[in-house]
């Protein structure tokens, strides 16, 4: 008899979570939700999630707050949002950094951007853009290519730092052209643009929005964009890929993720809120200004097939150039 009651009991129970759990999804959102960002806040990343945040909030008539939880360029937040609970209160704004070069850059970590995450929505991405000092006798990328061939390692590029984007572009571009261009990495994406101007380094891989006002001033040279497709902000400029580096990109790329085992009911929500948000004049007004790119898919499935990809191609990348981080 008391087994009887026991398996009564047990059936009950799980017949009251299922409606339950329906109840919480077909409600969602009913409380706050969390875009994390994990960078510190003040910088492009915080500014354009906070205003995705309020645009998000409207959309879903809830209140989305921007958490800022920075270190170890981006796992520690990623690791954070990783591990909670599969709710939708709690999301990433990711970027190519923790969702996908992170993954072969460090030693440790304790998630995986292809199975730690649900996709919910790629937003942009920034193009970078290769430039170079007016001092440099090139005008193009092939010129550039010819002139390193002609002069091994005497081409050196300036990065913000060992493993940084700007560090593993040159290392993509070296490996892609054939050229033995020398890495000297600074302590940041200032001191770097600073030695750059100064004649101190040959060239660097940043993005359009920094290098833009001095192309401007005509104190650096454009040589080619580092991205699938020219830019608006300079639109005579061609691109790598279309000066021979067939499948060059290495632009930074903006993407929106939850915890895995989110119910994909409230990924379509999320999904529907932030392309609902995009679409903004307010919101588009700070991609423009921000020289972000908008994404033209926008399904959790094709920023599954993105991040796939683009972890594939930076695993490559960090192997080539022999880097690993604490």
């Amino acid at each position: 008899m008391k087994k009887y009651i026991k398996t009564l009991i047990m059936a009950s129970s799980i017949v009251a979570v299922v409606p339950l759990t329906a109840y919480a999804e077909e409600t969602y959102p009913s409380q706050v939700v969390k875009l994390v960002v994990p960078f510190p806040p003040g910088g492009p990343t915080d500014a354009l999630a906070r205003r995705l945040a309020q645009g998000v909030g409207e959309t879903l008539n809830t209140q989305v707050i921007v958490e800022n939880k920075a270190g170890a360029g981006g796992n520690i937040g990623s690791e954070y949002v990783a591990s909670a609970k599969p709710d939708g209160y709690t999301i990433l704004f990711g970027t190519s950094g923790p969702l996908a070069i992170n993954t072969s850059l460090y030693k440790k970590q304790n998630y995986h951007p292809q199975t730690s995450f649900e996709p919910i929505i790629k937003i942009g991405h920034l193009p970078n853009i290769l430039v170079v000092h007016p001092s440099i006798q090139a005008n193009n990328v092939q010129e550039l290519i010819a002139l390193s061939k002609q002069n091994p390692q005497s081409l050196t590029y300036a990065s913000s730092g060992n493993g940084a984007s700007s560090h593993l572009a040159g290392v993509l571009f070296n490996g892609m052209a054939g050229t033995d261009i020398t890495h000297v990495p600074y302590r940041g994406t200032g001191p770097a643009l600073n030695d750059l101007l100064g004649g101190q380094v040959s060239m660097a891989f940043t993005d359009i929005l920094t290098a833009l006002p001095h192309i401007k001033a005509g104190k650096l040279k454009p040589l080619g964009l580092a991205s699938g497709e020219r830019s608006q902000a300079l639109p005579d400029l061609a691109t790598i890929q279309e000066q021979g580096l067939d499948g060059y990109d290495v632009s930074v790329f903006f993407g929106i993720v939850a915890p895995a085992n989110t119910p994909e009911s409230i990924v379509k929500k999320l999904n529907l809120a932030f392309g609902a948000a995009t679409a903004k004049p307010e919101i588009q007004e700070t991609l423009t200004k921000q020289g972000i790119v908008e994404a033209e898919l926008k399904t959790p499935a094709e920023l599954h097939d993105f991040i796939r990809d683009e972890v594939v191609k930076w695993e490559q990348v960090v192997a080539e150039a022999k880097i690993q981080l604490d």
